[in-house]
């Protein structure tokens, strides 16, 4: 056994992952593979959505692939504080959703010792930093970035195209809404 990956994972410390990409990159299935591996290795897990995002299940967090786990709907991330207890995997699915305060309580989670995986959308529909999630990035031991299949040209993908005309930033949708583009595909609204 190659034991030389071991010596990269922290020991008595807590600390934060990021996984990030555009919409149809694999974020939350990502997430919800490192949460189950976690529960896996007998390790407490809890994991948290915010209730804006009612796209597939008012209590799970779901891919688009169809993959799911049980998660607590919070609005507010300091609702964590109160709902983690003695967990020792906190995972939070689309971060970008939440208020800036969400950096402070992943720190503070990690500071008690705890593993924090947070997924979310780094870049909005224009192709803007879609915060907080620039602030979770510089934070973050260690970053992961998903890339989907641009629908146009098949180059990987980094940015989520809106195919409806609503300009507000937030507008909860799946392929209804969006689909993925590359750099060179991806087309911002003129605003």
């Amino acid at each position: 056994m190659d034991t030389s990956a071991l010596h990269n994972v922290p020991r008595n410390t807590g600390w934060i992952e990021v996984v990030c990409g555009c919409m149809f990159s694999g974020k939350t299935e990502e997430l919800i593979r490192r949460l189950r591996r976690a529960q896996i290795a007998r390790q407490k897990v809890v994991i948290f959505k915010p209730k804006i995002d009612t796209r597939y299940s008012p209590e799970h967090i779901v891919s688009h692939s169809e993959q799911f786990l049980n998660a607590t709907v919070i609005e507010d991330a300091n609702e964590i504080f109160n709902l983690a207890g003695d967990a020792q995997v906190v995972g939070i699915d689309e971060g970008q959703f939440f208020k800036a305060n969400i950096v402070d309580v992943c720190n503070q989670l990690a500071d008690q010792g705890k593993r924090v995986i947070v997924a979310g959308l780094d870049q909005d529909y224009r192709g803007i930093p879609f915060e907080p999630m620039p602030q979770l990035l510089a934070v973050a031991e260690y970053i992961t970035k998903t890339l989907a299949i641009c629908v146009v040209c098949g180059n990987p993908a980094d940015r989520t195209q809106r195919k409806t005309e609503e300009h507000k930033r937030v507008v909860v949708g799946a392929k209804d809404h969006y689909e993925a583009r590359c750099r060179y595909c991806h087309k911002p609204p003129k605003e």
